[in-house]
């Protein structure tokens, strides 16, 4: 599961990285170390553009600001979108929930890297192992690319003309932590290997070719450190949340996670 993220790249720099085409945002978001399910994230998109664009039926890539939680398109009640922050890599395909937007609708959710929380061997009140917090993040500190899926709902107790009216979600696809990650979660955020983000955003793409692209992240391209538990208040952001505690003083367990 991938329930916590950060990114504070700029909007321009975004651009420059994914080559852009089509910037759609309209107010850039201010730098957050600590993202949580339904709030706003960047993310790059490839759709078709207006038909009096020079090449109309080829799509362009885009930069927007989503909501991180997936409403389908066929939901009732938007609340569901608070329980689709992660898509399953092993069943996105099948799923009612999101096999409509794998088939058309693939994105890429730029972070500078994801929480997870590791239990340890010291217990808390209630009986229940203490978390330690974990940042995780590519080994050379650039755009981790997380794969995506997004939808747009239409929310039915709107006017035609209300601006509003559609509503833009998205849900991070998960697999299965690689070896060095696995001790400490289970799964992890999909990667897309950077010669792989135009295919995983061509939304012509067949099914068949969309699954040769789900593959895990190589061993070691990613690194991981403990942070502070403030990280498990929503309510705390700042640089702060990501930089790494020195090893004195942390249980046992976690210290020796971090040297094995």
């Amino acid at each position: 599961m991938c329930g916590r993220y950060a990114s504070s790249r700029r909007p321009e720099a975004l651009i420059e990285e994914f080559e852009v085409l089509d910037n759609r945002v309209k107010e850039p978001l201010a730098p957050d170390f600590n993202i949580a399910p339904t709030k706003p994230v960047y993310a790059v998109v490839e759709r078709l553009p207006s038909s009096d664009a020079p090449d109309p039926d080829r799509p362009q890539r885009q930069l927007r600001v989503l909501t991180w939680g997936l409403i389908p398109s066929w939901a009732k009640d938007p609340a569901i979108g608070n329980r689709m922050i992660n898509a399953r890599m092993e069943t996105v395909a099948q799923k009612p929930a999101f096999r409509r937007a794998f088939a058309a609708r693939r994105c890429l959710l730029p972070a500078d890297g994801y929480f997870e929380w590791y239990p340890t061997a010291e217990i808390g009140k209630g009986g229940k192992p203490l978390k330690q917090p974990f940042f995780i993040r590519p080994r050379d500190e650039g755009v981790l690319a997380m794969a995506g899926l997004y939808e747009i709902w239409r929310d039915p107790t709107r006017d035609e003309d209300d601006p509003d009216r559609f509503r833009w979600t998205c849900t991070i696809i998960t697999t299965e932590a690689e070896d060095s990650l696995g001790t400490i979660h289970d799964r992890m955020p999909l990667m897309v290997e950077r010669e792989r983000w135009s295919n995983w955003l061509d939304p012509t793409q067949s099914k068949d070719a969309l699954l040769s692209l789900l593959t895990p992240a190589a061993p070691g391209a990613l690194q991981a450190y403990p942070v502070s538990k403030a990280v498990g208040n929503v309510k705390n952001n700042g640089p702060e949340l990501i930089e790494p505690l020195p090893l004195e003083g942390l249980p046992d367990d976690v210290a020796r996670e971090m040297v094995e």
